[in-house]
């Protein structure tokens, strides 16, 4: 797990260097146009605070989420997500029941 965090650290690190650009939205934030960093089974964008984003398939249908505080300094720990699961009927959105839940769409 340490290893698939760091990786993800890493991979929100270098987001701008092959951005696709979308539409997103996540809990606590109004829908923002975002830079989308895919990678595999997962994918980071920047929040509009400032904070990273990053998301990675950890099973079929079940995937984790990491918030990367914009003053992160080396060493602190993200913020964990558990347990995110596809949103039936809308594509593109992850959800963990009612209290969080994030949609990616990319322009095509």
């Amino acid at each position: 797990m340490r290893f698939l965090t760091a990786t993800l650290i890493w991979a929100a690190m270098v987001v701008a260097a092959a951005a696709a650009p979308g539409q997103c939205s996540v809990t606590g934030y109004d829908s923002f146009d975002c830079d989308v960093a895919l990678d595999g089974g997962g994918l980071t964008f920047e929040l509009p605070d400032g904070a990273i984003f990053a998301f990675a398939v950890i099973e079929d249908g079940m995937g984790e989420g990491y918030v990367i505080a914009a003053d992160a300094a080396p060493g602190q720990p993200p913020q964990v997500l558990r347990d995110l699961r596809p949103v039936d009927g809308q594509p593109g959105c992850w959800a963990r029941d009612a209290d969080y839940q994030f949609c990616v769409l990319l322009e095509q």
